[in-house]
């Protein structure tokens, strides 16, 4: 790539802005959180235009069966987490109208569908997209004119709802945006809705290599565009995961691929951990080689109260450790870089141990979980996705002793004593305490066997 100066745009709106990505990172970003944008941007390739829970086999509503010079639509409405729709044959957007039409070539039943582009239905803030199948082309439902010709796919989707949080990022837009464009081999045209330019900077590297042409504002966007297909919204399989067999395009891809892709992108150096078998280097640079640690401290709610004594057991246990404690507006590729320089990531439930994604293949992951029957939501966020990496994943799951809850509320808080019941009362108590005023305190001695099994497993590798 080149790289080329950048200039400034006047001002960013919270949620709709025409600042798109040609324009894009120079804007002064007004969002508290938001990330400061590089001070340059490689220069995209324009488009070809011509101006003028786990996800079952979903139930699928095939629109106009006929060959594909008369089109088809493919819509799936039935998964437990989004909504979809697979236009085939003469498509065209109309970004501003929110509208993606199939002119047939002959007449046939007129049909239409409302998809809301992001990956999990019902979230606020989320425009929805007509997908509309024409009856035909006669002058009593004209098909609107193309202003903008594309020789290759598009996607819609839209970002917002719960991206922002690292995990979400990841989960809810990064690996299913993956999924949806990867077959392409950077030959499809993304249009976003709800565009949000601080997290196209945050992950240009990767939205830049999954698409070489610039990303459409689609909200603003006043051109007719026309395609050979289009995508509608971007379909979630599980939580931060991919389901090999559900992937469209007759290639599976896996959690395995997704890490590999990220490694490439970011130029990550290690494809696989420390190896401490006994029998491939001399005994000397044995006890020279350490596995390295990651220790990831949170600054708030769910962080550990007792760091040095973690410290000094894992260190006891033969691993060098290092704290961090990642900021949000530190650029990803340095983060990257830092993780994949790592043997065992170790952290208490939470966003951070999204960075399992740049952990070199065989490495450890080791999830503290919370008290208050957590082991299941553990499991679906990271405990699988970890797996399916290629990584081994370990869990402890911290006792009532172990939780500052017990202090703060007592043995006989149900908190405490029946957390089977705060769950009965809702899922916002769940998140109150067990989520949002628990701290830990890990029992070192209890938590050394977890700390064993990680070396042991680096030793077999």
């Amino acid at each position: 790539h080149t790289h080329t100066p950048v200039t400034n745009c006047s001002s960013l709106q919270q949620r709709h802005t025409t600042c798109i990505f040609e324009r894009i990172d120079g804007c002064n970003n007004e969002r508290k959180r938001a990330v400061v944008l590089p001070d340059a941007e490689p220069e995209w390739k324009k488009p070809e235009d011509t101006v003028a829970t786990e996800e079952e086999p979903p139930k699928r509503d095939d629109a106009a069966a006929e060959p594909l010079d008369n089109g088809k639509v493919v819509c799936t409405t039935e998964g437990p987490f989004s909504d979809t729709c697979d236009v085939f044959g003469d498509v065209r957007t109309n970004g501003t109208a929110h509208t993606v039409t199939l002119v047939p070539a002959t007449q046939t039943e007129s049909r239409e569908w409302k998809i809301q582009p992001y990956t999990r239905r019902g979230m606020s803030g989320i425009s929805e997209v007509t997908v509309t199948q024409l009856d035909s082309t006669s002058a009593d439902s004209p098909a609107p004119a193309c202003t903008v010709t594309h020789r290759v796919p598009g996607i819609v989707f839209a970002l917002g709802g719960l991206t922002g949080n690292y995990f979400h990022d990841f989960s809810d837009a990064l690996v299913p945006l993956f999924v949806a464009s990867r077959r392409y081999g950077g030959e499809v045209q993304l249009l976003a809705s709800n565009i949000q330019p601080w997290w196209l900077g945050k992950y240009e590297a990767v939205v830049r290599r999954l698409s070489k042409y610039d990303v459409v504002d689609l909200d603003h966007d006043d051109q007719i565009r026309c395609f050979p297909s289009v995508t509608v919204g971007l379909r979630m399989h599980k939580e931060f995961d991919i389901v090999p067999e559900l992937v469209p395009g007759g290639a599976p891809l896996s959690m395995v691929d997704f890490t590999a892709f990220l490694r490439e992108t970011y130029t990550l150096p290690r494809a696989a951990p420390i190896s401490l078998m006994k029998d491939i280097s001399p005994p000397e640079d044995q006890e020279k080689r350490k596995p390295r640690l990651m220790l990831l401290h949170r600054g708030h709610y769910r962080k550990f109260v007792n760091v040095p004594e973690i410290v000094k057991a894992a260190e006891k246990a033969g691993f060098e450790v290092s704290i961090a404690d990642p900021r949000f507006d530190v650029k990803v590729e340095e983060l990257a870089r830092s993780v994949n320089s790592f043997d065992v990531l170790l952290g208490v439930h939470g966003a951070g141990l999204t960075n399992a994604v740049f952990m070199p293949t065989g490495a450890v992951v080791i999830q503290v979980v919370p008290y208050g029957n957590l082991e299941h939501m553990a499991k679906v966020d990271f405990g699988d996705p970890v797996a399916d990496m290629g990584l081994r994943y370990l869990e402890y799951s911290i006792t009532a002793e172990e939780s500052t809850l017990l202090e703060m509320l007592g043995p006989d808080h149900p908190v405490i004593k029946d957390p089977e019941s705060v769950h009965r009362s809702g899922w916002d108590k769940v998140a109150e305490y067990y989520l949002g005023k628990q701290d830990v305190r890990v029992d070192v001695e209890r938590f050394a066997p977890t700390l064993a099994l990680a070396i042991e497993h680096l030793r077999q590798k």
